[in-house]
């Protein structure tokens, strides 16, 4: 963000919104590789042209680095199952296809909450390791208070517990000023003060806007303002 705003000679910004994950039309697009219901090269790249392809990882990462990564970024609790299905069936060939892998999934899941896929975790687990989500998240999240001007606001809409999770802190964090030990005698004048206030509570999805949009039914946002 801060290199994009530099080229434009811009500063600071009244305001920054962060949507955060896969979009619409990437799920959309079979061969972006995003959907276990449509047929498509497992790919999952957010920029097809570099790093590692979902398949590309899956043929060569070690089963228990397969099963952590699941179990990390899925929160999946058959993340051992599905990790020695995936091994066993790339013994057999090559796993390239987005449809394969969820059927191989699948048969590895032994139950699932009503209405979710089978390989909604691990496919959610395998996007967020290929592009380094949380990571670029936690970077993001610290450039906000030398990127907003006095009194702009951050936005940030989060899709699943561990990127709200990761707001969540980086809000509190910047919101406190920095600790001292306790009982050390220092004057108020003294004191940092915070970089950001937290405005508000979590806003979460109506059930009319579920309705009419079943993809918000996991969204939280959240909103701090630069002090």
């Amino acid at each position: 963000m801060r290199a994009a705003l530099s080229e434009r000679g811009i500063t600071r910004v009244a305001g920054v919104l962060l949507d955060l994950g896969v979009s619409s039309p990437q799920l959309d697009e079979p061969q972006r590789g995003f959907s276990f219901t449509k047929e498509g090269p497992l790919d999952m790249r957010m920029d097809p042209t570099r790093g590692e392809s979902a398949a590309e990882w899956l043929a060569r990462a070690e089963e228990n680095e397969i099963r952590e990564v699941i179990q990390a970024y899925g929160e999946e609790r058959f993340a051992k199952g599905i990790a020695r299905a995936i091994v066993a069936a790339r013994g057999r060939g090559p796993i390239g296809s987005t449809t394969q892998l969820a059927e191989i999934v699948g048969g590895a899941v032994r139950t699932r909450e009503p209405g979710q896929h089978p390989a909604t975790r691990t496919f959610q687990a395998l996007r967020i390791h290929v592009n380094q989500e949380l990571e670029e998240l936690e970077v993001t999240l610290s450039q906000l208070p030398s990127l907003l001007e006095p009194g702009g606001r951050a936005a940030v809409v989060s899709f699943h517990s561990l990127e709200d999770r990761i707001v969540k802190n980086a809000f509190r964090d910047q919101s406190r000023a920095d600790p001292f030990p306790k009982g050390l005698p220092i004057r108020v004048s003294e004191l940092p003060t915070a970089q950001m206030t937290i405005v508000g509570r979590p806003i979460r999805p109506s059930e009319g806007e579920v309705r009419r949009n079943p993809r918000a039914r996991s969204a939280t946002l959240r909103v701090a303002e630069k002090t």
